[in-house]
């Protein structure tokens, strides 16, 4: 048993290496709370808070999208706690763990004094029920697993009321911080033996949460009200004891200028999603503008390499060095957002800066498409011998106020040096059905929210998202499995900074399967008489800690 207490021990200290960096980035403003100077804190009052999409699943295990994570963030409570300040993996409804040495094997300890919304008791029970319907799935409930995280899962184990032990059959490092992810909320058993359509329901979602699903109205409003009764919030947090607020509406409201006309009418009293020439203004008038860069891979043109053209290293390179980054921090990116320096966000544990090797030049990714036989047409658009054209579709998302206007500064910017992209930036339902047709994009762009440097093989190894399409006949296919996965066999943090900075430079220089484009964040404007406006790690609003001075 000393070993495994030693084990802990160095878990946490591993983790905390880094904290360096999230505390840097909290000083620089990337992320701040607002109104914790007020006074105390006053309970009561419902906050009505706007918002740019729908949720459309509820379901806290399967929903992904901002919103739905947004909710999920507020109802749900997790195994582990990431501190958003220092990074630092915390217990939450796990009071400690172990951990063996070879990382496949984690027993967790846990709270006893923990209840549902339904009134029943949360045991090792309820552990093993959430996670073998996560790492497994059931196709009886059209369930299916969670697999960008649970790669390997062999099952959970209850060894008794308060303790279970779960087993991989391969090394997990970044398992903790995975528990801490929104998706990782643990749910009851009353909602956990639904089918799928039936768990996205917002009356039948059980947890254990500071807050409920009061009422749904797609495309409208999510009601969230106060649970009574919750006393077993994070250490680390403002307040234990119930939420402060007795009701958050959360109201769509999907034109950036119509959501901040309803805060200056007091329509609603704080809004996400803020429009980059709202921010001064609003900021100037009185409200508080507040911004923390979602940590995780940065929105990044990913690239497919078994469609052509992007199948040739040159048009990825090209791409890489033809579009001007200033431009883009100096024309359509606010202090609020960063221009990326790598694929992962600067708030990631693990984060190596490569901005010398994104530095633009037009000239050099001219020279290398003249080498690699693609010439200019009449147009000014590249063909290649057999006449075909330089033409690159682009999938991504409009969820995000800068994400339209930087791809087209990129787009003009690329038509220079002789590459046609094809832009289509859709809505969230959209573009999720969009990105299953596969062999239709040569660039697909989101970003990926995780606080944790693991987010690169869970996109890009071809054993789990292999968001490049990485074939088994392409030379970079087990190179990329081998130093992507290095990053989930250690612990160790020189070992583990070392297979970042390898796995970094091997998407980016080696083989170019990725272009970062900037560090997205979450902006919330809101009114002087809202408190503590908070973001989780990942940058997911929690209301928890916010409250309101009376009108």
């Amino acid at each position: 048993m000393q070993r495994n207490r030693f084990r802990r021990t160095a878990v946490l200290t591993a983790i905390a290496v880094f904290a360096t960096v999230l505390a840097g980035c909290a000083a620089s403003g990337s992320r701040v709370q607002a109104g914790d100077d007020a006074g105390p804190p006053v309970s009561g009052g419902t906050l009505k808070f706007g918002v740019l999409d729908a949720p459309a699943n509820l379901d806290p295990h399967s929903g992904s999208s901002y919103p739905e994570s947004l909710i999920s963030s507020n109802v749900t409570d997790k195994l582990t706690y990431q501190n958003p300040d220092t990074g630092a993996i915390e217990p939450w409804l796990a009071k400690s763990w172990e951990i063996n040495d070879q990382l496949t094997q984690f027993t967790f300890h846990l709270r006893d004094d923990v209840t549902f919304s339904d009134g029943s008791k949360f045991t090792a029970d309820s552990v093993k029920e959430n996670f073998d319907l996560l790492g497994r799935g059931d196709k009886g409930l059209g369930i299916v697993p969670v697999t960008a995280y649970w790669v390997g899962y062999t099952g959970t184990e209850v060894l008794d009321a308060s303790t279970v032990r779960v087993s991989f059959d391969r090394p997990n490092a970044g398992f903790l911080q995975a528990l801490s992810l929104y998706f990782s909320g643990i749910l009851g058993h009353s909602t956990l033996q639904l089918s799928k359509e039936q768990r996205a329901v917002a009356r039948n979602i059980v947890a254990t949460g500071p807050f409920t699903i009061a009422e749904h109205v797609y495309q409208q409003k999510t009601v969230l009200k106060r649970r009574p009764g919750y006393a077993w919030a994070p250490a680390s947090r403002k307040h234990n004891g119930e939420a402060y607020l007795d009701q958050v509406e959360i109201d769509v409201i999907p034109e950036a200028g119509v959501r901040t006309g309803a805060l200056r009418a007091g329509t609603v009293d704080a809004i996400l999603d803020v429009n980059n020439t709202d921010e001064a203004p609003l900021r100037a008038e009185g409200y508080r503008i507040v911004p923390q860069l979602i940590p995780g891979r940065d929105i990044s043109f990913d690239f497919k390499t078994d469609k052509f053209p992007t199948n040739d290293r040159a048009v990825r390179e090209a791409v890489k060095l033809g579009w001007n980054r200033d431009a883009l921090a100096k024309t359509v990116l606010t202090s609020s957002y960063k221009v990326s320096t790598s694929v992962l966000s600067s708030r990631v544990p693990g984060y190596s800066d490569f901005s010398q090797d994104l530095k633009p030049d037009q000239a050099k990714a001219e020279q290398i498409l003249d080498a690699a036989g693609w010439k200019k047409g009449s147009d000014g658009i590249r063909v290649d011998k057999d006449g075909r054209r330089l033409e690159l579709a682009l999938l991504g998302i409009d969820n995000l106020v800068n994400n339209k206007p930087a791809y087209q500064l990129i787009q003009q910017d690329l038509r220079k040096i002789g590459v046609d992209l094809q832009l289509n930036v859709l809505p969230i339902p959209d573009y999720t059905a969009a990105s299953t047709q596969k062999g239709r994009w040569n660039v697909q762009v989101a970003n990926q929210s995780r606080a944790d440097v693991a987010v690169l093989e869970q996109m890009y190894s071809p054993q789990y998202g292999n968001i490049s399409a990485l074939t088994p006949d392409n030379p970079a296919y087990q190179e990329a499995i081998d130093k992507l996965s290095a990053l989930s066999k250690t612990l160790d943090s020189g070992r583990r900074a070392k297979a970042a900075e390898q796995a970094q430079r091997f998407l980016l220089n080696e083989q170019v399967l990725t272009v970062p484009v900037y560090n997205p964040a979450q902006v919330t404007a809101a009114a002087p008489r809202v408190h503590n406006v908070g973001y989780e790690a990942q940058s997911r609003n929690v209301f928890y800690d916010t409250w309101l001075s009376p009108k």
